[in-house]
């Protein structure tokens, strides 16, 4: 059989056409959502929007990964990537002669809609393009891709909000889902045509019953393991999506100016969080075992209740700006670990012809509990008033219960990974 290097030509397409595509899309769920708040200055409506947004994200994930095992990865991206660049420009020629709120509902949705059906199609290409024992290295490489597209695209799209407003970031978007769309066309990725019988509905019902029936009865461990990282998102990165923009923006006093700014910086530095856990999941590859997913988690909480302290213990704005993104980021840094080590574990667990659909069933379970975490922390610092430091408490007592009661289900995937 033909090696897959993983720095093949075609994995180095797919991965600089992730730090295009992804770049485009950071700078727009930074700067939409934040030009809604600013318009309307309702965190309750800022949380339900982005709640809403990611409901089609949910729905698209299961057909996304029945589509990447039926139909060439390659188009997929492409088309998506062209369909993004023409839902920004329409975006474009009605902002301002409509209602902003309708119209922001409706294009965050379509946006994380499409989001829904590309990552499957990325995430069950990597398998495909490089050998097994480099399938973590390979994740760890995408998942570094999105995590800098993430610091980049909030630390560019800050300074151009604050400066020229939202149209140039709108324009830029554009240009780089085009890119990306075009360097796309020119990948290939091996791809068998499947014989469809019947009626389509049919088929994807069949084959979502099939990726189900593998992962209740063949690997019950990967639907737990999904649940525990669906608890990751809804206690603590729902948190960290409402609160840091809300608190900066709304309690910690500073100026309009400075705040939308400082909200990018705090982004970027999110993100580098997410990109030090990437590098890590490359680098201890080898050396991370599965019994160590409770440490993890304890670290998660430890972290975020780092961010609470420094809400309710310091005094001045930027003291504890910096203190919370330091528990903030650190705490996506262990997260992105944990969900790196999930992804590789499921990848190495399930048949190539089952990867595509198994993979959206548990990032559907993955992030179904987004929109009810980013629901629940709109309405939270909606009515907290002053006691902003009590979401971080309790979402980090929370995840200590959870880290202890589930060390069970680490030391039974230690035990398939050595079978």
């Amino acid at each position: 059989m033909q090696n897959k290097a993983i720095f093949s030509k075609d994995f180095l397409l797919v991965a600089i056409g992730q730090i295009i595509s992804l770049f485009g899309n950071q700078i727009l769920r930074y700067a939409l959502p934040l030009y809604l708040l600013n318009q309307t200055g309702s965190s309750v409506l800022f949380g339900t929007i982005l709640a809403c947004s990611f409901i089609p994200m949910i729905l698209l994930f299961p057909i996304g990964g029945i589509i990447a095992d039926r139909v060439n990865k390659r188009n997929i991206m492409v088309i998506l990537d062209f369909g993004t660049a023409i839902l920004i420009f329409l975006f474009c020629l009605l902002v301002g002669k409509i209602d902003v709120v309708p119209l922001m509902t409706i294009t965050m949705i379509i946006l994380y809609g499409i989001q829904g059906a590309y990552q499957p199609a990325v995430k069950a290409s990597v398998p495909v393009l490089v050998d097994t024992e480099n399938i973590m290295q390979a994740n760890s490489v995408v998942d570094l891709i999105s995590s800098l597209a993430g610091m980049v695209g909030p630390v560019v799209g800050g300074i151009l909000f604050s400066i020229v407003g939202l149209a140039p970031i709108l324009y830029v978007s554009i240009g780089c889902f085009f890119v990306s769309a075009v360097m796309e066309m020119f990948i290939h990725i091996p791809f068998e045509k499947r014989q469809v019988k019947g009626n389509m509905f049919i088929t994807a019902c069949n084959d979502l019953k099939v990726s189900f029936s593998f992962m209740f009865k063949e690997q019950p461990v990967l639907w737990k393991l999904s649940l525990i990282f669906a608890s990751i998102n809804l206690f603590l990165t729902s948190l960290v999506l409402i609160g840091v923009p809300v608190l900066i923006t709304q309690h910690l006093g500073f100026a309009a100016n400075t705040a939308n700014r400082l909200y990018g910086f705090a982004q970027g530095i999110i993100a580098a969080g997410c990109i030090l856990g990437g590098l890590l999941a490359g680098l201890l590859s080898k050396k991370v075992k599965s019994k160590s997913g409770p440490f993890l988690l304890m670290g998660c909480a430890l972290s975020i209740l780092l961010a609470g302290g420094a809400l309710q213990f310091l005094r001045g704005p930027m003291e504890i700006y910096i203190v919370m993104l330091m528990g903030c980021a650190l705490m996506l840094t262990l997260s992105t670990l944990f969900q790196i080590q999930i992804m590789t574990y499921l990848q190495i667990l399930t048949p190539i012809e089952l990867t595509g659909k198994v993979i959206s069933c548990v990032m559907c379970v993955c992030i179904c509990t987004n929109p009810l975490g980013q629901f629940i922390y709109g309405i939270v610092f909606e009515k907290i008033g002053s006691s902003t430091y009590l979401p971080f408490y309790m979402a980090a007592l929370i995840m200590m219960g959870i880290s202890v009661f589930t060390r069970r289900i680490f030391y039974r995937m230690d035990h398939l990974l050595l079978s």
